[in-house]
């Protein structure tokens, strides 16, 4: 069973002072690595510079604290960019904070509740499918800022389609110093890693461009000049009581299951690939306990949505980090930025933070896999895959999961009708087949029929298809090949016996599976057709047939 035990109470079993000094190496790496990441991702979410590290210290000492993984990273990340900033522009940092507040508890009831094995069954093709669209939206968000253009009729828009609307509206103001900054700090995060591996390319982009706009005074956006004041010190704690109002809970529940759900998957998903890492096994249940405890702390101290990082929990593991002591150590070493470094963040150059979530949308929209997945794969999986990439940077996210998970669930139902069939055995040599029906006889005045596959509601009318000829006193149905059992189908069976009962027709059932039988005896339809006609063989229900006859 899945413990719902954190990760960290297990491991200080057999902690080592060599590995105390590993983790704080590899917590102050990865908090340089998160800072001007945390920055980029609470400027693209719409909210203040700061709002991005507080989330990365709160949020990233809570699921390190209570996670079920050994190296998670949280923090702010590029998933909830798009979501966060349009609940912010719709309804405002309170909105963003009742929807983080409602994900934090959903995900604390998922855990509880033992729901993390079942966030795997949703689709591939719907995670590939948003991810690559959160990808291609991130980007054009970031065009603005790029190239320095300025909306000249106070636009805010929302929406991809809108963004780009607006971007070729005011064309006119692009900015060439801009530019040439953002094309100067995405060289430098392209090249700098092929050169030097243990300095984040993205720290040295922002101290290079950042003295270029100061010493130089160029006519470039910086994150000063665009937002009024950062603020320093410990994290502040903002919840207020009264926008948790009935009406704000209702209008924010789908952002919220959205969030959680975002928040599962991807934490998850970066605590599978740590364990391949590190050869050890995570506890689902518990990490989407500390997700939400994490979430909701966030919310409560100026932050946003957080959940686990696979780029900084990855980089985490190849530093040395191998315990939870790293996750909080980074969270302290952002904690000290904050308290004292924090003003020297307004000279980083919005170009720049444009550049880094450029190369971030390129490392999350997993191109390749979505062009492998068209040329590979079945055509209702590519129409998911499409239709939820579409919707994605057409609509939102939370249109595109909805979508993409009903079309994904009617298109799978279809593929299981159509694998299940339920036919009458024809009479034909098979000498191949040991239980063919050319090796045993049919009593007369008997049908034997056979389902093969999933017996639930889009494939239960093919039960009602077996045909009853006028003679016939017994009806064989044998089920070796039904494994599971719905309602649907279960009362379209009831149905049918009626109808031969009705006709003086007797059923007789072969080699029924566990799970159907459970069904049947929990309905009371195995006292309706009566112990005598279960057999467990088709030649048992052969001679049974014989017998009633």
């Amino acid at each position: 069973m899945d413990k719902l035990k954190p990760k960290l109470f297990s491991v200080m079993k057999t902690y080592s002072r060599e590995q105390f000094v590993k983790d704080v190496i590899a917590g102050i790496i990865v908090a340089i690595i998160a800072l001007p990441l945390s920055i980029a991702l609470a400027i693209a979410s719409g909210v203040g510079p700061e709002a991005g590290i507080y989330t990365a210290i709160i949020a990233g000492f809570l699921v390190s604290f209570l996670g079920g993984s050994r190296v998670q990273i949280a923090g702010p990340t590029a998933a909830f960019a798009t979501i966060v900033a349009g609940i912010v522009m719709k309804d405002g940092t309170e909105g963003l904070m009742v929807a983080t507040i409602l994900a934090g508890i959903l995900l604390i009831a998922m855990g509880l509740l033992r729901f993390g094995i079942l966030l795997k069954y949703i689709p591939y093709t719907i995670t590939t499918g948003f991810t690559a669209g959160i990808a291609v939206t991130l980007f054009i968000g970031q065009i603005k800022d790029f190239t320095g253009i300025r909306y000249l009729n106070g636009e805010k828009p929302v929406e991809t389609v809108e963004k780009l609307e607006a971007l070729f509206a005011n064309i006119s103001t692009f900015n060439y110093q801009a530019a040439l900054i953002g094309v100067l700090a995405l060289a430098i995060l392209i090249l700098w890693p092929m050169v030097f591996k243990k300095i984040p390319g993205s720290l040295i982009a922002v101290v290079v461009t950042a003295a270029i706009v100061k010493l130089g005074k160029l006519d470039v956006i910086t994150i000063g000049t665009a937002f009024d004041s950062i603020r320093s010190g410990f994290p502040p704690f903002t919840l207020n009581a009264s926008v948790l109002s009935l009406e704000m809970i209702r209008a924010q529940l789908p952002n919220a299951l959205t969030i959680a759900l975002l928040a599962g998957i991807e934490s998850l998903l970066s605590a599978v690939v740590a364990d391949s890492m590190i050869n050890s096994k995570h506890r689902s249940n518990m990490e989407l306990v500390a997700q939400g405890v994490a979430n909701i702390g966030s919310a409560c101290f100026g932050g946003i949505p957080a959940t686990g990082a696979i780029a900084r929990t990855a980089a985490n593991i190849k530093n040395g980090g191998r315990t939870p002591i790293s996750g909080m150590v980074h969270s302290l070493t952002l904690l000290l930025v904050v308290l004292f470094l924090m003003p020297l963040a307004k000279l980083i150059p919005m170009p720049c933070i444009a550049a880094i979530l450029f190369q971030v949308a390129y490392n999350m929209s997993g191109w390749r896999t979505f062009v492998n997945l068209c040329k590979s794969s079945p055509k209702s999986d590519i129409l998911v895959l499409v239709v939820t990439f579409a919707l994605t940077v057409i609509f939102d996210l939370v249109v595109a999961i909805e979508v993409g998970i009903v079309l994904a669930a009617i298109l799978f139902m279809k593929r299981m009708s159509d694998v299940t069939e339920v036919e009458g055995w024809k009479y034909v040599d098979d000498e191949d087949d040991p239980d063919s029906i050319s090796l045993r006889t049919v009593p007369d005045k008997t049908l034997v029929y056979e389902i093969s596959g999933p017996m639930f509601f889009a494939a239960a009318g093919k039960i009602l298809n077996i045909s009853l000829n006028e003679d016939t006193r017994v009806l064989v149905i044998r089920m070796r090949s039904v494994n599971a059992i719905d309602a649907t189908a279960m009362h379209n069976l009831e149905q049918l016996q009626e109808a031969c009962e009705k006709k003086g027709i007797t059923i007789v059932l072969s080699h029924v599976n566990r799970q159907p039988m459970e069904v049947m005896k929990k309905s009371g339809f195995d006292k309706k057709i009566g112990a005598d006609n279960f057999c467990a063989h088709i030649d048992d229900a052969l001679k049974r047939a014989q017998d009633l006859q």
